[in-house]
Order: structure tokens, then C-alpha cells, then sequence
């Protein structure tokens, strides 16, 4: 856990927390959004601050709809959507008719459709499902609505990207970067880091260090300060070496010395034992041997009802290959690997698997182990000597020490363990077989970026195969020769690259498309009248109407703004002033521009 730290956090900033599993980082958040007390020191917000907090593994109260978990919070307008909801939902016109005027009173279209907007971005499209017959991914997705839409100023995310598919995640980054908000997160997509924060806070062996700049920023940094405490470290050991020989010396040859120089002696032994390295997972687990014959898929067919998995699926796998599986959330990347590894029969055709395959197979759903039992005994159960790489024999407390499970953790029941103790252990379940073949089914998911570099270095140099479903970019980047991309109905596509090529690729398709879209259109000959413009929606009127009174207002402020730098004054004043000019500026933009869509409609 982490002691003494101090830190503030100013209007604006977005800042990643980055440290090891087990350091307290849920804690601090929890601490940070008034959830728990800490044992010592303080928490001052600013007056009348609000804050929204996204939780890990987020709660909502028995039987509340999609809707009613999105407008938990209490307030007037968050009332007036709750009750014309209700309305649309009786389809009484009366109701419907009060429920409007009231929308319009309370100026709450804007709200409402940010609601509807954010939900739809984020795949959840019926507001009436029960959240508790939802999967975690769609839990996790409401749970991050709910908390931006109580339009807090300052919003607390643990882990938000976690059970999010890439379409998501990339939304999410896109809002939250561009997004005026003050964040403090924890996650582990240092994609999302990198293009998100702008300040980010490390743990380190209980103390804070802190790093004005993204993730990238922060790696170049932090590898800085560790050559510069190995340097100073080294100094040390040094001089104490010197004044080891001192005091090995005789006591009379030391009589009449300086008091000073024993107690800097014992104060440079206290030095020397800083710096002591925090233990890594220990993947040194080589593949076995793997023939040239990997396994062929012919004609692979599975449909569940009318959702059709694969249709036809046909590839021969080659040794050394390390694919990466995307698509969409229920296109069938689990049912997939499922099949490869027997787990799921197919409908049609057949797998011919070599037969020195030995597959490792990492579950997204987790580890099959009995949760009443301590950790050191399911594991003996599995097998009481552990041979690795041919001839390295190790007992099953050995060989959990190398995922980190001291002896202590060892005696922890499997129910009782955190997300990232489950990951590790899974993870050694996984590697005590030796395999050839892996097949990861999520594996970033509650694993610390310390653990994932790890692992992803162990995997660009594994000499076996690969698998790998992630919705962490980085690491499909870090370690994936090539993709299968499930676009649904069955369609397997094989792209040469890896995620971020096949991102960028994917866009300039796109773009293409529109020009092919758009060039018949210019060849035809220009019409007499003009095409009908598009209606506005009753809610776009309101927007319309409201925009221009915001415009007229901001135009007014900008204007004062530049008489107070003309009629000079005091620098901070004059510092403020200019602060916020630069917003109004923005603002003006943004409603312009808006204004401007608008105004093509009727």
C-alpha cells in the first residue's frame, strides 16, 4: 500500500495512476471520491465540487432499468427525462404532451439527448433491459454513461477500458481527450493513456512520483530517474565500502574519531538497501518441442439459431505464427478458440490438430479452479512436481513464488483473491503444462502494465503459436504477426498487419468508399431546384433557438473581455481575463459550427 503521499490535482488535467497490483490504487481512488477514509492525512476538494466516480466492478440496486441506472442521480431536469420516459412508455398523448412541456420548461432536450446520443455510441440501444440480466461489458458500459451524464467536475475512473470492445474504447478515448473534464484513472490500455492524460502519477515502492506529460512521456522519464538512482546507488555502495574497512578496524584504532562519521556510516547502510528492484512474474517457461505439421481448418461451420459464427472458415496454421482475433462484441471470438481447443464442437468440417500440439488456454471466463480452496492446494492437485523446459523440476510452492505468490499468498483461499492475483494465477496454471500453442482470451483484463510488458515480451520471443483476443491495442501491436478480423455472418477476413495498420488501413477504405459514393453524383446534371432541406427534430429547434441566445451572449463577454486588455489593470486580472478568452473563443467555435449544421435543416 502507499504512505504520506501528497499531491494536487488543478481544474482540467487528466491524470493516469500507474503502479503495480496489490499498491492501492482502488483504494486511493475510493479515498479520492469519498467512498472510504483514510487512515491519516486529508482529502480538500474545492467547494461544491462535483464528482463522478466509475467503479471497477459497479453496483446498481436490484431491478433498475437501463434508463433509471443512467438517471440515478437526483435533480430536477435528470426528474423531468425520468418522467417523460415514463410518458413515451404509457403512450398516453395527454402524458406525452405535459411530460414535453415540462422537457421544455426545464430545458432538459439537451440532457436527453446526450443520454440517448452516449448510449447509442456505446452499443447499449434498449433503455427498458434490466442491468442485471446484462453481460459485465454492458454493466461496465451503463455504469460509464451514468457517470458522465451527471456532468461532474471531476470524474474518477478505475479501470474504464476494461470488457469495453475496441469501437468503444476508441469512442471513449476520442470524448474524454477532447472533453473540458478534470480525470483521475486507472487503466491499463496505454494507448489510452498516452492519448488521454496529460499528467501521470506512479506508485513506486510507497512513494509518489509524479510527470507532467502522457504515457510516452512518462516511460522516456521514468527510465531516467531509475539510471539516475542506479547511479546514486552505486555511489553509495561504494563509499560504504570505504567506511566498511574503517569500522571492521579495531575499536582503539577508532577511539577519539569523530562521532559523525559512525553515524554516517549507518545512515549510508540504510542508503545502500534503497533501490531494491520489486520482483517481476517469471515467464522463463520455454514452448515444447512443435512438429512442422501446427493443425488445418477445413470448412469450419457454426451457427447458434440464425447467428451465424463461421461460415466456411479454411486455414492452415504454420509454426511460429501469432494471430490476433477482432470484431465486435458477440461475433464469436470466444466461440471460435472454444472449437479450436474442443471445448465447442462444430457444426461442420474438422480441425486435423499435429500431434505434438500441447494448447495453453488462457479463458476470458476465468480459472476452473474450486474457490474454496487455498491457492497452494489447487495447484498440488494439478501436479505435485512441476517440470519446465525439458529438466527444471520445481514443487508447486517454488514455481508459484516465480507469478509472485509469497508463501502467505499461497495460503489464500482462490474466492478471496483480487482480479490480478487471479490473472497471475491463471496465468501459472497455464505455463506449468510447458505448452507449444497459446490461446489468450483477454488476458490484459486486471493485469498492471508492469506484468503486461512482461508477458509481452515473453510472447514476441515464444517459439510456439499463438492466439490472442485483446481489445488492449498495444499489445495486439506488441506482439501479433497478422489479424483475423470477424466482421459477423460468418466472415473471417485475414489482414497482413497488425491492429493499428489495420485501423489506419480500415479508414482509408472508408474514405474511399465515400468517394466512390460521391462521384456518380457529381457526373449527373445539375437540377433546377434545389433539393429539399432536411427537417430539424423538435428537440434541434429548441438547440437552434437556445444557440443563438448563447452565441449573442459569448460575442458580448468577448467583447468585454477585450476592453478590459485595452484599459490595462493588474497582471493577474489581466492573466484571468485572458484565460478565459481563450475558452469563450473556443465555445464560439463549437456553437458556430453547430449553429451553422443547423441552419442547413427546415
Amino acid at each position: 500500500m502507499f504512505g504520506d503521499l501528497t499531491f494536487g490535482i488543478s481544474e482540467g488535467e487528466k491524470i493516469g495512476l500507474v503502479a503495480r497490483n496489490g499498491t492501492g490504487k482502488t483504494t486511493l481512488l475510493k479515498i479520492l471520491a469519498g467512498k472510504e477514509a483514510p487512515d491519516s492525512g486529508k482529502i480538500i476538494p474545492r467547494n461544491g465540487l462535483r464528482i463522478g466516480y466509475l467503479e471497477q466492478l459497479p453496483q446498481f440496486p436490484a431491478g433498475a432499468t437501463v434508463l433509471e441506472a443512467c438517471l440515478s442521480s437526483a435533480g430536477t431536469v435528470v426528474n423531468t427525462v425520468k418522467a417523460y420516459h415514463t410518458a413515451l412508455d404509457s403512450g398516453s398523448e395527454t402524458e406525452i404532451a405535459e411530460a414535453m412541456h415540462r422537457m421544455d420548461a426545464e430545458g432538459a432536450w439537451d440532457y436527453e439527448q446526450r443520454l440517448t446520443q452516449m448510449l447509442s455510441q456505446l452499443n447499449i440501444n434498449d433503455l427498458s433491459a434490466l442491468v442485471e440480466n446484462l453481460s459485465g461489458g454492458q454493466r461496465k458500459r451503463v455504469a460509464l454513461a451514468a457517470a458522465i451524464l451527471e456532468n461532474p467536475d471531476f470524474l474518477i475512473l478505475d479501470e474504464p477500458t476494461n470488457h469495453l470492445d475496441i469501437a468503444a474504447t476508441e469512442w471513449l478515448e476520442d470524448y474524454l481527450s477532447r472533453s473540458r473534464l478534470t480525470i483521475f484513472m486507472v487503466t491499463h490500455d496505454r494507448y489510452f493513456l498516452d492519448r488521454v492524460c496529460n499528467r501521470i502519477f506512479e506508485i513506486d515502492n510507497t512513494e509518489l512520483f509524479t510527470y507532467d506529460g502522457n504515457y510516452d512521456y512518462y516511460l522516456r522519464r521514468r527510465a531516467e530517474r531509475h539510471q539516475a538512482a542506479a547511479a546514486e546507488l552505486d555511489r553509495v555502495r561504494n563509499t560504504l565500502r570505504k567506511e566498511q574497512d574503517w569500522m571492521n578496524r579495531q575499536p582503539q584504532a577508532r577511539a577519539g574519531k569523530a562521532k559523525y562519521r559512525i553515524d554516517a556510516y549507518y545512515s549510508l547502510v540504510e542508503r545502500s538497501r534503497g533501490g531494491a528492484k520489486e520482483k517481476d512474474v517469471s515467464l522463463d517457461v520455454k514452448s515444447s518441442r512443435i512438429g512442422s505439421k501446427i493443425f488445418e481448418a477445413r470448412n469450419i461451420n457454426k451457427r447458434f439459431g440464425d447467428k451465424v459464427i463461421l461460415n466456411g472458415f479454411t486455414y492452415d496454421f504454420a509454426k511460429g505464427e501469432k494471430v490476433g482475433i477482432v470484431g465486435g462484441n458477440g461475433v464469436g471470438k470466444s466461440t471460435f478458440v472454444k472449437m479450436l481447443t474442443g471445448l465447442l464442437p462444430q457444426d461442420s468440417g474438422e480441425w486435423n490438430v499435429g500431434e505434438t500440439v500441447r494448447f495453453g488456454y488462457y479463458s476470458q471466463e476465468g480459472l476452473e479452479l474450486n474457490p474454496d480452496k487455498k491457492v497452494i492446494d489447487a495447484v498440488t492437485e494439478l501436479a505435485d512436481d512441476i517440470v519446465v523446459n525439458g529438466n527444471q523440476h520445481f514443487t508447486p510452492m517454488q514455481f508459484l513464488k516465480r507469478f509472485l505468490f509469497e508463501p502467505a499468498d499461497q495460503q489464500k483461499y482462490i474466492g478471496g483473491l483480487s482480479g490480478g492475483e487471479r490473472c497471475r494465477l491463471q496465468l501459472a496454471v497455464v505455463m506449468m503444462r510447458s505448452p507449444n500453442f497459446l490461446i489468450l482470451d483477454e488476458p490484459t483484463n486486471d493485469l498492471d502494465i508492469m506484468t503486461l510488458t512482461v508477458l509481452e515480451e515473453y510472447l514476441r520471443e515464444f517459439d510456439g503459436c499463438v492466439i490472442v483476443i485483446s481489445h488492449d491495442r498495444y499489445f495486439l501491436d506488441s506482439i501479433t504477426d497478422h489479424l483475423f478480423v470477424m466482421e459477423g455472418e460468418g466472415t473471417v477476413k485475414d489482414f497482413p498487419g497488425n491492429y493499428s495498420e489495420y485501423r489506419e488501413w480500415r479508414k482509408a477504405q472508408e474514405k474511399n468508399a465515400e468517394k466512390t459514393t460521391a462521384a456518380p453524383a457529381d457526373k449527373q446534371p445539375k437540377k433546377e431546384k434545389t433539393p429539399k432541406k432536411e427537417r430539424k427534430t423538435y428537440a434541434e429547434r429548441k438547440e437552434f433557438e437556445q444557440l443563438e441566445k448563447d452565441i449573442e451572449a459569448l460575442n458580448a463577454e468577448k467583447s468585454e473581455l477585450e476592453q478590459q486588455f485595452n484599459s490595462g489593470g493588474e497582471s493577474e486580472q489581466i492573466w484571468k481575463a485572458a484565460q478565459r478568452y481563450e475558452e469563450v473563443k473556443n465555445l464560439l467555435d463549437e456553437k458556430e459550427m453547430r449553429w451553422l449544421e443547423l441552419d442547413e435543416k427546415d
